[in-house]
């Protein structure tokens, strides 16, 4: 009898870091698997999925204007419950630290389902940073049957806590996948990218820029952006491009200070493989996204990033990126030195990925394959 596995989707990065998994799983005669959208970023989430040529049999739209945290949880863990009662999945795989990955945990756990956590183990130690990811994804934490921790530091934090070491299954981080088949493919041929943009970074150095968490809303972002315009105003020969998430908190300040300077691109958001073409171009990249801090390494990327603490502090001690909060001083200070060292770019750029070798699919669906289902 197939093996039933609902992989719940809420955003475009779990749609990105799960799409290796749900690829590799139904490419297996062993297992049966359904896709379940909350839908909690619409149009990227949609973007995302296409590129992987995934269809979700189940799509919850929990999305609505001006929603509250409590609201989304309350649409999603209600249609969560209906979904899990229908399919009666032998698994639930949620992904990370999303509201939509909580609710499918604590949905699956209402109904005595085993849960699956991909990307287990990471933390901050500080519940309000980042908000609310640090404490979706301790809770899922103390929910899931089965951890699949990105790093030796993921699981050493599991242990650490406690979880069974039966439990804990070391494979890397899936966006490593993800992002190798996506960078052989815009290798080959370059994506539809936002017009002109090709042209303005043509031959020049270029930093490519993601910001968009709530913690640094306010000063902090306004701290972050003036930042970013002081080294547009001295690096006469380096080019900006900055995908402006949607989130209003973001796009105002953004616009504000960074917007009709002669270097700095304020675009759209990206679907994934003009974001991958975009980063394997970049110079350096500064962003406060987790994902990034994963991806860029394997593209041989340096990484600033704009948070006081993360719970990727891999590559930080390895080498690969460096933390610089949104304090104005420090990340004009690193960013320059970064722009007018290239020894400093390559020292950062040849340390190899600490998150993985894109073979986490592979791994995790041999696990999923060979866990008792009567355990839960």
């Amino acid at each position: 009898m197939k093996r039933k596995i609902l992989i719940v989707i809420g955003t475009r990065p779990e749609a990105i870091k799960l799409a290796p998994i749900a690829i590799e799983l139904q490419r297996r005669d062993e297992f049966d698997t359904i896709i379940c959208a909350t839908a909690q970023h619409r149009e990227l989430l949609d973007q995302a999925l296409q590129i992987f040529g995934l269809v979700p049999e189940h799509d919850l739209n929990i999305m609505k204007p001006g929603q509250t945290l409590a609201e989304v949880t309350a649409r999603a863990i209600t249609g969560l419950d209906l979904v899990i009662s229908k399919v009666k999945p032998d698994v639930t795989l949620v992904q990370g630290d999303t509201t939509s990955a909580f609710c499918g945990a604590m949905a699956s756990h209402y109904r005595h389902i085993l849960i699956g956590h991909v990307e287990a183990g990471l933390r901050t130690g500080n519940k309000y940073a980042p908000f609310p990811e640090e404490m979706n994804r301790r809770l899922i934490g103390r929910l899931a049957d089965h951890h699949f921790a990105p790093t030796t530091h993921a699981r050493d934090v599991l242990l650490r806590e406690q979880i069974n070491p039966e439990a804990v299954h070391l494979v890397g981080n899936t966006v490593i996948d993800a992002l190798l088949w996506v960078r052989d493919r815009v290798m080959k041929t370059t994506p539809e990218l936002p017009a002109g943009l090709a042209d303005t970074i043509r031959d020049q150095d270029m930093v490519l820029i993601t910001g968009h968490r709530r913690e640094s809303f306010g000063l902090g972002f306004e701290d972050m952006c003036q930042a970013i315009r002081d080294v547009a105003d001295s690096q006469s020969n380096v080019q900006f491009v900055y995908p402006v998430h949607l989130n209003p908190e973001v796009r105002e300040p953004v616009n504000r200070i960074l917007g009709g300077h002669p270097r700095i691109k304020l675009i759209e958001p990206l679907t994934y493989e003009p974001f991958v073409w975009l980063m394997n171009r970049a110079t350096v990249i500064l962003t406060d996204s987790g994902g990034v801090q994963e991806e860029a390494p394997s593209l041989g990327k340096p990484v600033l990033v704009m948070r006081d603490t993360t719970e990727r502090p891999e590559g930080i001690d390895a080498g690969n990126a460096r933390l610089v909060g949104v304090n104005r001083q420090r990340i004009t200070e690193q960013l320059t030195l970064l722009l007018t060292c290239p020894g400093e770019r390559e020292k950062m750029a040849s340390i190899s990925n600490p998150f993985g070798d894109g073979t986490s699919a592979i791994q995790i669906a041999d696990v999923l394959a060979k866990i008792d289902l009567a355990a839960g």
